[in-house]
């Protein structure tokens, strides 16, 4: 069962990066802007940030297998519609459609290994070698895709269907059907709230770079992204079932997970953003030796994940949050002085060392997320952890490319080098930051507000994350 959470989750995390070295072949076919290509990438994670919570709490209530066939089912269909896109907007359409099926596949797999796994060393464990399956198929979409694109862009995108097939058939004849024995009721406008605040903070600061800063549509964007915020608050606060438990966030280790998930992950997907664009615009690699070029960091994440749940099992989450975003620091530091003609010695030292921090940081954020939480509402409780992964994601993607685009004097396919740099400075400061939070969410003082937030909410049954 394990196995086959892993498997779906495969496609979800491959998705989310397989894109990006088929950028410059889409770009090229569909005469598609900077802008397009963020659209293209971060509406599937803006989507599916923004579903989560619903597909977490549909699984609970509806049934897990169920939900979980139904988002392989739309992933699928939508991953066609993908491949035969005929232009951008449709693209970005298509991937949309891709984000609302993945929403039933993440938060639900991790809710289905969290009612199997109860003894908390094993569940650690199994979650150890979930994010690493997650984080490594983040880390192998390029790669994959590298391969795909050179036969045509479109593969990228027919690649999950052979995938989703086998996990559809799979699913139905080994996981057996579950339920919460409680859950919670909808909460429509919560959830519209949280997608119009997503979506309009996004557009800000993808568009802003191209309209102007204080153009109409950004300024306009903008305000409502935090009437949204305030409304979303507000509206959360005063349910009795809200879509997020916000009083939850008084629990300082799950507050620092959360923020720390989308620190690591912004600075993840800004730099398979960036680093696509660098390696084919910027030394002229084909899409198959972009792709092979990340080889290091996949090998690394790949032998960090295992690591990393063994040693949250073993010594909590602090030692492999503060020497993941270490890692992180070094690689940032070391792609500063990114030229055209860097030694591929220096730039894949710099991929492999990105790829162990990554590794390392990813299972402890799980695992400090979902381990105080109710059983009876794990679909619930991953989704927050996955949220604020795909937040991450998007904000990653706005943030860090249109930074670049701003930093660019000219075309940004002639410009990519020099304007990557301040992209790098951006993942050094998000990596510093996560080490700092992997300190203060394993204080004593720390781990007594977790504490007092399990017996308020009788949060998992008297566990209280590891320090």
């Amino acid at each position: 069962m394990l196995a086959i959470c892993c498997l779906s989750l495969f496609i979800v995390g491959m998705d989310a990066t397989i894109v990006n070295v088929a950028l410059p072949s889409i770009q090229k076919a569909m005469d598609a802007s900077v802008s397009g290509l963020q659209w293209a990438v971060a509406s599937y994670s803006l989507v599916l940030a923004s579903l989560l919570i619903l597909g977490g709490s549909s699984a609970d209530r509806f049934g897990r297998v169920r939900i979980f066939r139904t988002g392989l089912c739309v992933f699928t269909l939508a991953s066609i519609g993908c491949a035969f896109s005929p232009d951008t907007t449709w693209l970005i359409v298509f991937r949309m459609l891709q984000g609302v099926g993945a929403s039933m596949l993440n938060p639900v797999a991790m809710s289905i290994i969290r009612n199997i796994f109860t003894d908390p060393a094993e569940r650690a464990r199994a979650i150890g070698m979930w994010a690493a399956v997650f984080g490594l198929s983040m880390a192998l979409g390029p790669i994959i895709g590298g391969f795909l694109t050179e036969l045509d862009w479109r593969a990228v995108f027919l690649v999950n269907v052979p995938i989703g097939i086998l996990a559809f058939v799979l699913t139905g004849m080994f996981i057996p059907e579950s339920k919460a024995t409680r859950f919670r009721r909808p909460d429509p406008i919560g959830q519209v709230l949280a997608f119009v605040l997503l979506a309009t903070l996004t557009g800000s600061l993808i568009e802003g770079p191209n309209l102007g800063w204080d153009s109409t549509w950004v300024i306009a964007a903008a305000l409502v992204a935090a009437t949204a915020l305030v409304a979303f608050v507000r509206h959360e606060l005063r349910r009795s079932e809200p879509l997020i438990e916000l009083r939850f966030f008084r629990s300082r280790p799950f507050t620092m997970a959360t923020v720390t998930a989308i620190l690591a992950f912004g600075a993840f997907s800004g730099f398979m953003f960036v680093n696509t664009l660098y390696l084919q615009d910027g030394r002229g690699f084909s899409p198959i030796e972009a792709g092979l070029s990340l080889v290091p960091m996949a090998l690394a994440t790949m032998i960090a994940g295992p690591v990393s749940g063994r040693l949250v099992a073993s010594r909590g989450v602090r030692l492999p949050l503060m020497a993941g975003g270490a890692a992180m620091v070094v690689a940032g530091i070391l792609l500063v002085p990114l030229a055209e003609n860097t030694s591929l010695v220096w730039l894949y030292g710099a991929y492999a060392v990105f790829g162990l921090g990554f590794g390392l940081v990813n299972p402890p954020i799980t695992n400090t997320a979902v381990s105080g939480m109710p059983a009876s509402q794990a679909g619930v409780a991953a989704a927050v952890a996955s949220t604020s992964r795909m937040v991450g994601q998007t904000l990653g993607v706005a943030v860090i490319g249109g930074l670049v685009t701003a930093a660019a004097n000219g075309p940004l396919r002639d410009q990519i080098v020099d304007a990557s740099q301040p992209a790098w400075w951006l993942v050094v400061a998000l990596s510093g930051a996560i080490i700092l939070l992997g300190y203060l969410s394993s204080t004593p003082e720390a781990l007594g507000t977790a504490r007092k937030t399990a017996a308020r909410f009788e949060i998992g049954e008297g566990e209280v994350p590891s320090p």
